[in-house]
């Protein structure tokens, strides 16, 4: 409310309708107090738009509330400032839960698990088995976790290097085998060949020793008569 030569003018319609014009509260609205009897005179918003250009009606500034003082004192919070003992108010639980760290620590590890299956670093079978360990918090963080996989790997290189030693080793060993048998077997026979032929010479000389042996009875037949008859041996 103003006063224009001692008498008191209302200006509350014209500061609503202000307000309305120019999309602010009333409380923004200032009103030129030279030109009262002018403005009084608005009674519509129209007016008040043609106020509004002349100068006569306008919207206050917004005050400015500063928040550099609050982006240092956050900003100096960051780097462990004002965090002592006698700054808190909650517990330790409180003020980070271990949920939390527990819920963080379980991302990063699995995050670590499927980007090393998706890259083929590790198969199926050692992911789910670190999947497993992981849930049951073997794993403290990720560079153990990372020692955890190349151990692994390295143990099952290992195995399969052993593996594949003692394979080759069955593979010579029983080529081995068939070779001295194939050699036994050759062998055998050469000895079987060779008592068959011995056989077959004793047979041989045998037939030679009984064929001598009757012409030596023969012969003895035929010198007993010659004897008799008084002539010589003839062989």
């Amino acid at each position: 409310s103003l006063f224009l030569s001692g008498t008191m003018v209302s200006l509350k319609l014209q500061k609503r309708l202000a307000a309305s014009v120019l999309g602010c509260g009333q409380r923004k609205i200032w009103l030129d107090p030279n030109e009262v009897n002018e403005i009084s005179m608005a009674n519509s918003r129209q007016n008040v738009r043609k106020l509004v250009k002349d100068g006569f009606v306008i919207r206050k500034p917004t005050k400015i509330h500063s928040r550099a003082r609050a982006r240092l004192a956050a900003e100096a919070k960051a780097k462990g400032r004002g965090t002592g003992y006698g700054k808190r108010r909650g517990t330790r639980e409180a003020r980070l839960p271990t949920k939390v760290l527990w819920i963080r620590r379980m991302r990063v590890l699995r995050r670590l698990l499927k980007k090393y299956r998706d890259s083929k670093k590790i198969d199926k079978h050692l992911y789910h088995e670190l999947y497993m360990r992981v849930k049951g918090n073997v794993f403290k963080n990720k560079r153990v976790l990372m020692e955890a996989v190349h151990r692994q790997k390295a143990e099952k290189v290992r195995e399969k290097t052993i593996a594949d030693q003692l394979e080759a080793r069955r593979v010579k060993g029983k080529a081995s085998r068939e070779r001295k048998a194939a050699r036994r077997e050759e062998r055998i026979a050469a000895v079987s060949m060779l008592w068959k032929h011995v056989c077959m010479m004793w047979d041989h000389l045998g037939d030679i020793v009984l064929a001598g042996c009757a012409h030596s009875s023969q012969g003895h037949v035929i010198s007993s008569q010659c004897k008799e008859q008084g002539h010589a041996q003839w062989w």
